[in-house]
């Protein structure tokens, strides 16, 4: 098995997302609906990659609030169920960045995608704009079962004409230098890399115009 991918950790399912504080000025909001790896577990709040993301848009000094609804441990059947939660605001944009609990519990790959469709459309149905967030299953899967796993993203973006980031953890995974000593969840400098990653696609969402 891949070193990167996230445990099944035993959190709420309805645990309440940490909130990443935003200028009282915000005016529109960025959500980051995903797991472990988004919440930024074994890191202090402020090196999540959402973070990161909330201090380079500070100090570009763009108006925006972002909200880091990363749950440890969550599938897409979670981040589905909290979508009302979510949705009690208005949310410009959605990065949607779940799947990787499905894979290491053996939900059915439809099911998976089944799940990631009805938050797609959930999301463009409250006028989100939507970065979809791919990622891959391990090595002890078989070559056909990632194939079929990492085909979910792209066919979906493509049904959706929303932008995708194959893999969240591009250049991050199984280099020891940027994960923490579990081997699985980034360290400091494999999260920014994260956050750089997902800049170059998140970046011209948010200079768009509403």
């Amino acid at each position: 098995m891949r070193p990167w991918m996230v445990p099944v950790l035993s959190l709420p399912l309805f645990a309440s997302p940490a909130g990443v504080a935003a200028p009282s000025e915000a005016r529109r909001t960025v959500v980051f609906l995903g797991d472990s790896l988004t919440a930024g577990f074994g890191l202090p709040l402020e090196n999540s990659y959402p973070s990161l993301i909330e201090a380079r848009l500070r100090a570009e000094r763009r108006p925006w609030k972002v909200v880091n609804a990363g749950v440890s441990g969550d599938t897409t059947t979670g981040g589905l169920a909290r979508l009302d939660w979510i949705y009690k605001q208005k949310v410009e944009v959605l990065v949607v960045a779940l799947g990787a609990n499905d894979g290491l519990r053996g939900i059915p790959v439809g099911q998976t995608e089944k799940n990631l469709r009805a938050i797609l459309r959930r999301a463009q149905k409250e006028g989100s704009r939507i970065l979809l967030v791919g990622i891959h299953l391990p090595d002890n899967f078989g070559s056909q079962a990632q194939a079929r796993f990492a085909s979910i993203y792209p066919r979906l973006a493509a049904e959706f004409r929303v932008p995708l980031v194959p893999f969240l953890l591009e250049g991050v995974a199984m280099d020891p230098g940027l994960n923490q000593a579990d081997g699985i969840h980034p360290n400091t400098a494999g999260t920014r890399k994260v956050a750089d990653h997902l800049w170059e696609k998140l970046g011209p969402m948010l200079s768009a115009p509403r």
